[in-house]
C-alpha cells in the first residue's frame, strides 16, 4: 500500500489540492465518453491523498523519495519527543499521587481514576489551539471544515485500514439514498471502538488500584509490568507481527530488570505480615496468603488487559501503514479526546454506587491534596496523550518496554525527593530495563528501515494507487 507523502502539505487547506486529479465529464463526442457513468452517484468521493500515485504518475519520483525521508525524520523526532513528555509527566505524576494518597490521605481509588482519565477530553481542544495558531489568517469557518474533514478522512482509513478510503458527504448520502448505495461515515465505528477499548483501560488501571492494598508492593510492581510481554504476545495475532528474536530478548530482558527490582532487596518486609500472621495463627496465616494471591490475580488480569489495550488501540484505533506523522499524531489526540468523552459522561455511573455502598464514599479534596490533584491530572494528560501517540508512531511493545524505564526514573527521584540512595537491585534492574529499550530501540529502527526501504522501491519501480476523484467545492461547503 502506498505511503503517505503529503504531511508537507497544509493540513487544513482544502484548496491545496482542489484542482488536482480532477475528473470532468466528458462530451458524448469525445472517444473517452463513458455512457454508463452517467448512472453513477454523485461526489462519491474516492479520496487518497495519502497516494505516491501523484507524484510517481508525473516521472517526480526524486520528490516522493525526498517525501518519504522527511516524513520518516519527522516520525523519528515525534517519537524521541513524546517519549521524554511522556517518561517526564509519568514520574511527576507518580511522585504527586504517592503524596495525595499515603501522605494526605484522599486514597480514593476510582474517583483519581475517573478524573485522570476523563481529562483526556481536553487533548482535543489544546489541538485545536494550537492548529488555529498554525492557521491564523484561515477563517475560522473554513478552518473548522477543514479539520472536521480530515478528522472523517483519517478515521475512515482508521476504520478501513486502507489509505484511499470512500468518505461520505451529505451530497453523497443523498445520492446514496436514490442510487441504492453510500459510503458509510465513520463516527459509529469510531464510538463502538471508543467504548471498547476505553472500558478495557479502566478495567486494567482499577486492577491497580483494588490490587494495591491486597498484595506487596514487590509483586504489584512485578506482575503489572508484564503488560510488555503480553503486548507482544497479543501484537503477533492482532497486528500480524513477526516474531523476531530481538524484540522477544528485549522484552525477556526488560522483565528480569523489572524482577530484580521488585524483588532484589527483600529484606522481610513483604512477609512481615505474613510472619506476624503466623505468630497469631494459621488462620491469620492463610488469610494473608490467600489476600496476597488475590490480589496478585488481579493484578496479573490487569496486566493482560492492559497490553491487550495497547495492542486493541493500535489495531482498530490507529491509521494504517503509511499514514503521515503529522497525521498519526493529531489522530492519536482526537481519540484519546473521545476516550475522556466516554470516561466523563458514562463512567461516573459506579462513583455514586461505590458511595452509596460504602466502598469509596465519595469526598471532593481540599486544600494542598486538590491542588496536588490538579497537577496530577494534567501529568496524566501528557502522559497519556503522549503514549497514545508513541504507540501511533511506533508500536505497542516499544511504547511498552520505554514505559518500564519510568521505574528506574522514579527510583532515581525518590532518591532527590526523600534522600534515600538506590540500592543495588535498583541501579541493576535499571541497567536491564535499559538495556532492553536500547536493543528494542535498534529492533525498531532495523524493521522501519526495512519498510522504508520496502517503500523506496516502490517509488522507483512507479508507485502504485488509484486515481484521486474530488469532489466540488460547494460539495465540502456542505460538510
Amino acid at each position: 500500500m502506498p505511503p503517505d507523502t503529503h504531511s508537507s502539505l497544509p493540513l487544513l487547506n482544502p484548496s491545496a489540492s482542489d484542482d488536482r486529479g480532477r475528473r470532468r465529464p466528458a462530451s458524448p463526442s469525445h472517444p473517452s465518453y463513458d455512457p454508463s457513468a452517467a448512472d453513477r452517484p454523485p461526489f462519491l468521493r474516492r479520496t487518497t491523498p495519502t497516494s505516491l500515485h501523484s507524484l510517481t504518475s508525473s516521472s517526480s519520483n526524486p520528490l516522493a523519495s525526498q517525501a518519504l525521508a522527511l516524513d520518516s525524520r519527522l516520525r523519528y523526532r515525534l517519537a524521541a519527543f513524546f517519549l521524554v513528555v511522556s517518561l517526564v509527566t509519568f514520574t511527576v505524576q507518580t511522585e504527586l499521587a504517592s503524596i495525595i494518597q499515603h501522605d494526605l490521605g484522599w486514597d480514593k481509588a476510582y474517583s483519581m481514576l475517573y478524573l485522570t482519565h476523563g481529562s483526556w477530553i481536553f487533548l482535543f481542544p489544546l489541538q485545536l489551539g494550537v492548529l488555529r495558531l498554525m492557521k491564523r489568517e484561515m477563517p475560522w469557518r473554513q478552518f473548522w471544515r477543514g479539520l472536521m474533514w480530515e478528522v472523517r478522512v483519517v478515521g475512515s482509513m482508521v476504520q478501513h485500514q486502507r489509505l484511499d478510503v470512500v468518505v461520505q458527504t451529505k451530497t453523497s448520502r443523498a445520492a446514496g439514498r436514490r442510487g441504492g448505495g453510500q459510503p458509510k461515515s465513520p463516527w459509529r465505528y469510531l464510538a463502538w471502538t471508543t467504548a471498547g477499548i476505553t472500558c478495557a483501560l479502566t478495567v486494567a488501571g482499577l486492577s491497580w488500584y483494588l490490587a494495591v492494598s491486597m498484595t506487596t508492593p514487590s509483586d504489584l510492581t512485578a506482575i503489572y509490568n508484564c503488560s510488555a510481554f503480553f503486548a507482544y504476545a497479543f501484537s503477533i495475532p492482532l497486528l500480524k507481527e513477526k516474531p523476531r528474536m530481538g524484540k522477544i530478548l528485549a522484552v525477556a530482558i526488560a522483565i528480569i530488570g523489572v524482577l530484580v527490582v521488585a524483588y532484589g532487596d527483600s529484606d522481610g518486609t513483604d512477609t512481615e505480615s505474613e510472619s506476624k500472621g503466623a505468630g497469631a495463627g494459621d488462620d491469620e496465616t492463610t488469610s494473608s496468603s490467600t489476600q496476597r494471591f488475590l490480589g496478585n490475580l488481579i493484578i496479573g488480569i490487569g496486566s493482560v488487559l492492559y497490553g491487550l489495550y495497547e495492542v486493541l488501540y493500535k489495531r482498530f484505533a490507529c491509521p494504517p501503514e503509511g499514514t503521515s506523522a503529522f497525521r498519526s499524531v493529531t489522530f492519536a489526540n482526537t481519540f484519546g479526546s473521545m476516550m475522556g468523552v466516554f470516561t466523563v459522561f458514562v463512567l461516573w455511573i459506579p462513583i455514586p454506587i461505590l458511595h452509596w455502598t460504602g466502598i469509596e464514599p465519595f469526598e471532593v479534596p481540599t486544600g494542598r491534596a486538590a491542588w496536588l490533584l490538579f497537577w496530577s491530572i494534567v501529568m496524566n494528560m501528557g502522559f497519556s496523550g503522549s503514549f497514545l501517540v508513541l504507540i501511533s508512531l511506533t508500536s505497542p511493545v516499544f511504547s511498552s518496554v520505554a514505559s518500564l524505564l519510568t521505574i528506574f526514573i522514579v527510583a532515581v527521584s525518590d532518591w532527590f525527593v526523600t534522600g534515600k540512595p538506590l540500592s543495588g537491585a535498583s541501579m541493576v534492574g535499571g541497567v536491564f530495563i535499559m538495556m532492553a529499550f536500547g536493543l528494542l530501540s535498534w529492533s525498531t529502527w532495523k524493521e522501519i528501515e526495512e519498510e522504508e526501504e520496502g517503500k523506496r522501491r516502490v517509488v522507483a519501480a512507479g508507485g502504485s494507487g488509484e486515481e484521486e476523484e474530488e469532489e466540488s467545492d460547494s460539495d465540502k461547503d456542505e460538510d
